[in-house]
Formats: C-alpha cells, sequence, structure tokens
C-alpha cells in the first residue's frame, strides 16, 4: 500500500448463502460444504463445486442468491442448463429446484446467513456508491490492492472498470510506479503485440526506431489490459508466457528483456463462457483471475443515481444541485432507467442537461435489426440478448401503461401475477 494510505473502515452486512448437492450422476453425493453466496460448478479447477462428470463444460453454471430466490446463470455451456425440463439461461427459481447439467442432476437450496464486509463509507476516491453491491465492490478493491496478484475486473461497458484499476494501483505498493493501459479491443491484430512488447527499429514496414512496450514502460509499476477477451488467440500464449517467466522479447529482438509488474485486466465478456467456447486459454484465465472483481451495471444499484449526479455536478463546476436540475417525477424515470451506457450514459446525460438546459430524451435499446447480434455470438447467447431486450422493453412501457400498477399491468399482459413481478425484480424495475 502507497504511503499514507489507510485501510478503509469496513462494517458487516447479514446475508443469506446457498447450498448445493449432487443428487444424481457420476458424483452422486457431492456437496458444498463452505456455503457461500456466489456458486460456480464445472469440470475446470477453481469453480466452487468441481466435478467429473465429462457432459459437464469447464464453467457450467453460476448461482448466486436474490432475496428468496436462487439466481440461475448458464455460462454458454455445452450442453446447458436445465429445469422443469426447460433450458436455462439466467432465471431465478425457489431453493429446492433440481438442475440438470449434462448427466448430473443439482439441487440448489438456501444457505445459513452470515456476515459480508462492506465500505462503511460509499467512497474510494473517485469511485462513488453507497448502495450495499457498491459498498461490498469498493470493500474488495480495497483489499486486493494490497496484493500484488494479478486482477480481472469484468463489468459492462461504461461501468467505471478502469477507475478501478486505477484505485488498485494507487492503493498499492506500486503507486509511486507508472500505471500504463492498453486497449486490446481498439489495436488492430497486428499492433497488439507492438503495444504489448514492443518492437525494434526495422521489425516491420514502418518500424523507423525502436519501441517500448507497456510491459517495458510499466515496469516497477501495473499494466492495464482493458478488453482483455479481445486478445488475439497467437498472443493469449505470448502474454501467458511473460506473466510465467516475467520476460520476452520486442518485435525483431534477440535479447530477453526482464520486467516486474502487476496485471490488471478488464472484460465486458464472460471469460468463462469464451473459455467453454474455445475462445480463450484456460490456462492464461487462470493466471489473470488470481482475484475476481466483477462490477455491477448501473441498473443494478439504482440508488447510487443521485450520488454519482452530484458528483458529476461538482466535477463539472456546477453550483447547482440535483434537485434543482431534475424534478422529483423524473428521477423515478431516470431510476427506471435500464442504462445500457451505464455510469458513462449518466456522466453524458448531466453534462448534456447543463450545456442545454433540458434533460435528452432516454431511449430504450432498440430491438431492431442494427442493434441485434449477428452471428459473431453463438445463436443461444445472441437469442438470450434479444430477449432481454424485449423483456425490459415491453416490461417498461406495461408499467407506464398501467401507471406503475403491477396487478392491472398482470391483467392487461394475460400474465400470472407471481411470474410478473419475477421478471420485473429481474430486470430491477418497480411497480406498486
Amino acid at each position: 500500500m502507497s504511503e499514507g494510505t489507510l485501510p478503509i473502515a469496513l462494517v458487516g452486512l447479514p446475508v443469506r448463502t446457498l447450498s448445493v448437492k449432487v443428487v444424481g450422476g457420476p458424483d452422486l453425493g457431492l456437496s458444498l460444504t463452505d456455503e457461500t453466496e456466489v456458486v460456480t460448478v464445472g469440470l475446470a479447477e477453481g469453480n466452487s463445486l468441481r466435478l467429473t462428470d465429462t457432459s459437464v463444460s469447464r464453467f457450467h453454471v453460476e448461482l448466486s442468491r436474490r432475496g428468496d430466490k436462487v439466481v440461475v446463470k448458464d455460462l454458454g455451456s455445452t450442453n446447458g442448463t436445465h429445469a422443469l425440463g426447460f433450458a436455462l439461461t439466467e432465471a431465478a427459481v425457489p431453493p429446492g429446484t433440481v438442475l440438470t447439467l449434462g448427466h448430473t442432476q443439482l439441487e440448489v437450496g438456501a444457505g445459513q446467513t452470515r456476515s459480508v464486509e462492506l465500505a462503511e463509507h460509499g467512497a474510494l476516491g473517485p469511485l462513488k456508491g453507497h448502495s450495499p453491491v457498491m459498498r461490498k465492490l469498493l470493500a474488495r478493491v480495497d483489499k486486493a490492492a494490497r496484493s500484488e496478484s494479478a486482477a480481472l475486473l469484468q463489468g459492462e461497458s461504461g461501468t467505471g472498470k478502469e477507475l478501478i484499476a486505477q484505485a488498485l494501483h494507487e492503493r498499492g505498493p506500486r503507486a509511486k510506479r507508472p500505471f500504463v493501459t492498453v486497449d486490446c479491443g481498439s489495436l488492430s491484430p497486428g499492433l497488439v503485440a507492438s503495444e504489448l512488447f514492443g518492437h525494434e527499429r526495422g521489425a516491420f514496414t514502418g518500424a523507423e526506431r525502436k519501441h517500448l512496450g507497456a510491459f517495458e514502460r510499466a515496469d516497477g509499476g501495473t499494466v492495464f489490459l482493458d478488453e482483455i477477451g479481445e486478445l488475439p488467440p497467437a498472443l493469449q500464449a505470448s502474454l501467458l508466457g511473460v506473466l510465467e517467466r516475467k520476460r520476452f522479447r520486442r518485435v525483431g529482438g534477440t535479447e530477453d528483456v526482464e520486467v516486474d509488474v502487476r496485471v490488471v485486466a478488464a472484460t465486458h465478456r464472460d471469460l468463462r463462457a469464451a473459455v467453454n467456447s474455445g475462445q480463450f486459454r484456460l490456462d492464461l484465465f487462470f493466471r489473470l483471475a488470481v482475484v475476481k472483481l466483477d462490477v455491477p451495471p448501473l441498473r443494478a444499484r439504482p440508488e447510487d443515481l443521485e450520488v454519482l449526479m452530484a458528483h458529476f455536478l461538482s466535477e463539472a463546476g456546477s453550483e447547482q444541485t440535483v434537485a434543482q436540475l431534475f424534478p422529483k417525477d423524473l428521477l423515478t424515470t431516470l431510476r427506471a432507467h435500464q442504462w445500457p451506457g451505464n455510469v458513462r450514459e449518466l456522466r453524458n446525460l448531466v453534462e448534456s442537461t447543463l450545456a442545454m438546459g433540458e434533460t435528452p430524451l432516454l431511449e430504450a435499446a432498440p430491438v431492431s435489426g442494427a442493434a441485434m447480434p449477428g452471428p459473431e455470438r453463438t445463436y443461444k447467447d445472441a437469442r438470450a440478448e434479444v430477449l432481454q431486450q424485449f423483456e425490459h422493453h415491453y416490461l417498461e412501457r406495461l408499467l407506464a401503461l398501467t401507471r406503475g400498477n403491477v396487478s392491472a399491468a398482470a391483467r392487461h399482459a394475460k400474465m400470472d401475477r407471481s411470474h410478473l413481478i419475477e421478471l420485473l425484480q429481474r430486470h430491477h424495475l418497480r411497480g406498486d
């Protein structure tokens, strides 16, 4: 930890955990004895519950608690996750539900109550948020900053992963050394190796002089590899070699260069699904995800909207308050918005409101040919994304039509009321 940087104060929050037991298949009787909030099941080392059933994927399913339900998220598995004869992509099921993973049957249940550490105050440098999910993340960021281990940040675009990477660096023992960022998603495949490892003069056409890559420039400090999921397979092997040997050769070079860096990587993709599909190396995933931090989307923490908006107003030099710029009814609308651009979208909205004197219209993510995922995604993943967009757009309009009355909304849509409530919870929408 850097000189003068103290750990943040922590408080405990009681949470309900999960219990998992294999009730059928090759691993019959195996159960999770150490109850946690989030459980992953699969063949690979590193899962909470590791199976031997070869019909199960390396990272098959993730289980978590949401109120009195268990959220089941299939991780792009080969054979899928099923319950009651239905294939599940992401769904909330009651405790006691039996899931089928390949030849394995898994019973999920409610665990005991235990305490989870939260930051006492909702701020860590530029990171802001009073919601429990954000205060939990701040506590984990502060703890991870004291480590030298590689860290992997997973979260949607615009959630602030680079700010978290900077906090890991600035609150850690390497704070006085360089922090170097490489956006793996913005570089052409032919330039990534040069940007990471540098090149010698004449190594390729246009290489008129020697160039030091990010690892060499960050020696003693931190390299932040943004959008690591876009790294080409050939360079995944090269990166793995650098992490294991702590040395590399510049493109066109003949001598090894030794470096001492901490690697923090980030991605908007779930790398476990990319491992299952063969798009990302399992051994590299383990090297990067020694510490794994999941960054929540803004729609999962609507109670943080006003503190973030106040922060953006202050950054812009405005003396106006959130209440002066955004009437109460507008704030209600903003809390129900899906925020596909996350915190970045909220910042743009605040700055636009200041500049133009009026709040720009919020548009639901369109389900159109231009926005729909194509064959660069698997059919199952593409279908799940479109369904997610449709459900949120439909439910938002349905609540607006029925003035937030859930019973009236269920009657209008000819839906079972309990199913509608479950969908509203899943999409973080609120009705009366």
